[in-house]
């Protein structure tokens, strides 16, 4: 596999992920996931219409998500802010130009979809990168205390294999001043992330929802 290819899988996976976490807490319009993912998840503006409908297409096919009519969703039953709220959004995004009927829609995730989010959210092998796990972290109030352990541990495992490449590197006498600035710093924020893993480790172990309401 070459490493385009290989990185566009990971992209994939990691926007499906995304998807599917949203769709666990609402319905959404396809065009309002776009905010969301950038907004609430962190994954930046580079996230483009042209990503999100044919990820949306591919987890339709497979049959994760389900696109339903607005009088069928129930979008904005379990939104933070208030119905008459949503409503006078869906109003006002009905006059938006270039929405067309795609941007109508409502998408839901599927009794399969949740099975498949938690099971590829909980997968440890996956865990490929820094904004990956990031990704993972904000929706982990979806997965047990266990299984938010053994993510947690993996990311760690990684880490310190980073670490320990980036202090031997800095010993190599053919390194000048700057190169060798520029490994220290990057030791160092590996030394942050490992700082931030071993507290929620220790939040994880010793209270068994920290944070949020564990998934059933």
């Amino acid at each position: 596999m070459s490493a385009s290819i290989y990185r566009s899988d990971i992209v994939e996976r990691v926007l499906d992920i995304a998807i599917l976490g949203l769709l666990m807490e609402r319905d959404h319009h396809g065009y309002e996931i776009r905010t969301q993912l950038r907004d609430r998840l962190g994954l930046g503006v580079n996230v483009s219409f042209g990503s999100i409908y044919p990820a949306l297409a591919r987890l339709e096919r497979e049959g994760s998500v389900e696109a339903v009519t607005p009088s069928e969703s129930r979008l904005g039953s379990l939104s933070t802010g208030s119905l008459s709220g949503e409503r006078a959004s869906l109003r006002s995004r009905r006059g938006t130009p270039g929405l067309g009927r795609r941007g109508r829609k409502v998408y839901r995730i599927t009794e399969r979809g949740r099975q498949e989010f938690v099971e590829r959210l909980a997968n440890p092998a996956t865990v490929d990168d820094g904004r990956n796990f990031s990704l993972r972290m904000a929706l982990a109030r979806h997965l047990t205390p266990n299984r938010r352990v053994t993510l947690l541990e993996r990311r760690r495992a990684d880490l310190v294999e980073r670490l320990e490449e980036l202090r031997a590197g800095t010993r190599n006498p053919q390194l000048d001043g700057y190169a060798r600035s520029v490994m220290e710093h990057a030791a160092q924020s590996v030394e942050l992330d490992l700082a931030w893993i071993d507290q929620l480790l220790i939040s994880e172990r010793s209270t068994p929802q920290p944070f949020a309401r564990d998934a059933k």
